[in-house]
């Protein structure tokens, strides 16, 4: 009965998770977008308290503690949003942890991939306060918001294994089931080269489109613009980067969006044709059509804070609707472990 009960609560904490996943991913960007990222210069508190200073002797205190950091109480609050919820997040895949090893009989995943969820959640706050002590590194940022996405993904996974139907004859054809894998890898390549694109402020490189400087191959170099190991805005000798690096990631985005877009498009016409997974194939074509669209919005309007949040959060629900569409084709093994 005690692992009955634990079961039934990991699910409803497995579900609550990801919708909490959800929000920590588009809150991130809305506090890295709205350039608050640096909102507070420590970690895990805010000018050594867990709060936001805010009168005027805890201001006069702050400004002593970090004379090189002027307090700006509304990023602050925005950065500490984000780390209350993504804290919050902390909490219950501990707990789904905890819970997934005492009702390891009755769960539908494995009790490992819930700890091995806790040890990705574990280095997601490294990379958070690394973030904040390397002056947001385009490497650290970046694979921060890689985590942020691979936490969504696993949560959406688990979720669906106690919420969804799964079954392999969900798609006979093995052609389709392989599309389906292979969805995976574009969606999280493309996710990267977009969050790469962000965190090094290249998202305005071309402002026209769809030609850059009124181009389709422009002056481009993309040694240093994929040099992994450098300063923000900086090359790896520590100059400054040229508008040709800048170029050369926003182009590679650029490329990327239209390769996902093939792929996706392909693969919501196979979903469509199969009358099992006709409206799977219609939310893929509806999520890449507004995805394209608040993609191209951004560059015409010159990334506007709501579409650019909203891109985001259109590249969440893309990769949570593959990650389910890859549930849904592989057969649960409930009390395999």
């Amino acid at each position: 009965m005690q692992n009955l009960g634990s079961f039934k609560l990991f699910k409803r904490i497995a579900l609550l998770a990801t919708v909490l996943a959800l929000c920590v991913v588009v809150l991130g960007a809305y506090v890295r977008l709205s350039d608050a990222g640096l909102g507070c210069p420590d970690w895990p508190g805010c000018y050594g308290t867990l709060t936001v200073p805010e009168s005027q002797s805890a201001i006069a205190h702050a400004q002593e503690a970090y004379p090189n950091q002027p307090v700006e109480a509304h990023k602050a609050w925005k950065e500490m949003a984000h780390r209350y919820v993504a804290g919050t997040l902390g909490l219950l895949v501990l707990s789904l942890c905890v819970l997934g090893w005492r009702a390891k009989r009755h769960i539908s995943v494995s009790p490992l991939l819930p700890t091995t969820l806790l040890v990705v959640i574990g280095f997601q706050a490294m990379l958070g306060m690394w973030t904040v002590t390397l002056l947001l590194k385009p490497v650290i940022v970046s694979s921060h918001l890689m985590g942020g996405m691979t936490t969504l993904a696993i949560l959406t996974w688990i979720a669906h294994r106690h919420f969804g139907i799964a079954s392999r004859r969900s798609i006979e054809s093995a052609l389709v089931r392989f599309w389906v894998r292979g969805a995976l890898v574009v969606i999280f390549t493309q996710i990267f080269i977009g969050g790469w694109t962000s965190s090094n402020y290249a998202a305005l490189a071309c402002t026209d489109f769809p030609t850059c400087h009124g181009e389709w191959m422009p002056d481009m170099d993309f040694g240093t613009a994929f040099h992994w190991v450098r300063e923000l805005g900086q090359t790896a000798a520590g100059k400054p980067l040229e508008l040709s690096a800048f170029t050369a990631i926003q182009w590679t985005h650029r490329v990327g969006a239209l390769i996902t877009f093939i792929y996706l498009s392909a693969l919501g016409v196979m979903l469509i044709k199969n009358e099992r997974m006709k409206s799977f194939g219609i939310i893929v074509f509806v999520l890449l059509l507004m995805q394209i669209s608040l993609g191209i919005g951004n560059l015409v309007l010159h990334l506007p804070l709501a579409l650019a949040v909203g891109h985001n959060m259109g590249a969440a629900l893309l990769l949570m609707t593959i990650v389910v569409l890859n549930s849904k084709i592989t057969e649960l093994s409930k009390g395999s472990y």
